[in-house]
């Protein structure tokens, strides 16, 4: 596709946006060769890519994880810009669906199987255990309805409205940070406080000072600004601590060109270009902007109620640990090796430990003879960014996995998978994909400093070939989308890996409304 497509209004509201000709250009290039699919050799297991920390070492790493937050090293992550509306897609369905919804009508589809039937009689049988309830009873007794009343005669309709709509708590618009999730005596807690109490115990410095950072929407900012102002002060009192909390927003720079099914940027109405938000991968951006240290990245709706929170604060500290005592070894051989004298012996220290503990070793076939090949190579694949990731048994969960992939020279490396990333006609990777052991939690920590103390641009190490494709629609036609690599995916390809098995009652992710009637989200 030539420069000539675009007309000097296009380039005018590229240049808008932050983003260069060159880069729109090669995102429709990207479009035009397809999705490009990894190469899985095969799943990681406990022994061969996923480590399994032994009692024995706790104390010591929760001891390396306690240095590092006294000094002041430790911030907390948390992507939080994603809308709740998935959380409500079966009771938006039935709001949309033009009929009354009555108990005993609901209860008899699905008694018949009927699967959406089925899950809003689950929310209909445990409305009074949200969190939210008190708040839905306030706003629509504020009209004159009986929430009471309504939910003992089976008639739904109206608390729907008030749930999901702005004539009410207008949940369905809401990041699912600002939604209410648990129960407690003094007060029931959004996803965002949740975090705040998280954080208190686990990366506040010895002054007190607590870092967190929070990726938001536009529109969603001022809302957790005043949550914020609200109910940190009583958190700050209740933990003695000290609230640091930045937010920042998904940059428009990081938004993506679609285009139609001919490969065409794809027009609106009025003849301007259709640009989309890159997905969570895009979030690099906001991450590299921290200039962080070591960072700590959890999703949103990963939190539980404070009876279940001690194993989420042990394995913080343990993976926190881990990473930093890997960390100071790989600096320590970085050190030893940029410096004068380094011989023989020394290189080949770090080259077993490169790939004992790292899973670092050259492409099969490729020989490292010479010491300066050998001092090259370790230069170039130990001083990068370095991740641990907490991996959970596999237990049906949607989302990625760990796998050993293969790279285009052949090396090996620990990768992060989503299924969209392995080609769907191929039977073998299909297969091996689905034969994974372990599952992706979101539960990671990264150490973003190199071993002189400056920050990693963390840009040069995301694969960008690493895109997902998708269709979509606009104004009732067809146009292809683009996501940036995921950030825990194509985004960090090219850091140092390392995977952690922790248990699965630190993972507890709400993914659907119903997943709050579940006992790991009560304070039984």
């Amino acid at each position: 596709m030539g420069y000539l497509v675009l007309r000097d209004e296009d380039l005018d509201q590229i240049r808008a946006l932050g983003i260069t000709e060159e880069h729109v250009m090669s995102q429709i290039e990207l479009f035009k060769k397809g999705g490009s699919y990894l190469t899985l050799v095969r799943p990681c297991t406990i022994g061969d890519g996923i480590q399994r920390i032994p009692e024995s070492e706790f104390e010591r790493l929760i001891g390396h994880h306690q240095e590092a937050a006294d000094t002041g090293r430790l911030m907390k992550f948390v992507p939080a810009s994603g809308a709740a509306s998935r959380m409500f897609k079966v009771l938006l369905w039935f709001k949309n669906s033009d009929q009354e919804i009555d108990r005993n009508h609901i209860a008899a589809k699905a008694d018949e199987g009927d699967t959406k039937f089925k899950d809003i009689l689950s929310f209909m049988d445990g409305i009074k255990d949200f969190a939210f309830f008190d708040d839905l009873k306030s706003v629509m007794a504020r009209d004159g309805l009986d929430t009471d009343r309504l939910v003992d005669e089976g008639r739904f309709t109206e608390i729907l409205e008030y749930l999901l709509t702005s004539k009410g708590l207008n949940y369905a618009s809401l990041p699912k940070g600002l939604i209410r999730f648990h129960r407690y005596p003094n007060g029931n807690r959004t996803a965002f406080e949740e975090h705040l109490v998280e954080a208190a115990n686990y990366v506040k410095d010895r002054r007190g000072m607590c870092r967190l950072h929070f990726t938001v929407r536009p529109e969603h900012l001022k809302e957790f600004k005043r949550l914020l102002e609200k109910v940190g002060p009583r958190y700050e009192k209740e933990y003695n601590v000290r609230f640091q909390v930045d937010f920042s927003l998904q940059k428009r720079s990081t938004d993506t060109i679609a285009v139609d099914l001919e490969d065409k940027p794809f027009r609106l109405e009025d003849g301007t270009l259709l640009f989309r938000p890159g997905g969570h991968g895009a979030l690099i951006e906001n991450l590299n902007d921290l200039k962080g240290d070591v960072l700590y990245i959890k999703n949103i709706d990963n939190v539980v109620p404070d009876r279940l929170k001690d194993p989420t604060f042990l394995w913080k500290r343990i993976l926190g640990g881990y990473l930093l005592e890997l960390q100071k070894r790989i600096f320590g051989y970085l050190e030893r090796i940029t410096g004068e004298g380094a011989g023989k012996e020394l290189i080949e220290e770090s080259l077993s430990f490169a790939k004992k503990n790292l899973h670092i070793e050259p492409p099969e076939g490729q020989k490292l003879e010479s010491e300066k090949e050998k001092l090259d190579f370790l230069l170039s694949r130990l001083n990068r960014p370095l991740r641990v990731c907490g991996m959970v048994k596999n237990v049906g969960e949607p989302g990625g996995g760990p796998f050993w992939v293969m790279g285009e020279d052949g090396a090996l490396s620990l990768q992060i998978v989503e299924s969209a990333q392995v080609d769907p006609e191929s039977e073998e990777q299909q297969s091996i994909l689905s034969s994974a052991t372990h599952f992706n939690p979101v539960d990671i920590v990264c150490g973003v400093r190199d071993y002189r103390g400056n920050h990693f641009d963390l840009r040069r190490y995301v694969d960008t070939d690493a895109v997902f494709i998708s269709r979509k629609t606009k104004d009732g036609r067809d146009l292809k989308a683009l996501e940036l690599p995921g950030l825990w995916n194509g985004a960090m390809a090219d850091w140092i890996t390392v995977f952690v098995e922790v248990p699965i009652i630190t993972f507890n992710p709400v993914k659907t409304i119903n997943d709050l009637l579940r006992d790991e989200h009560k304070n039984l």
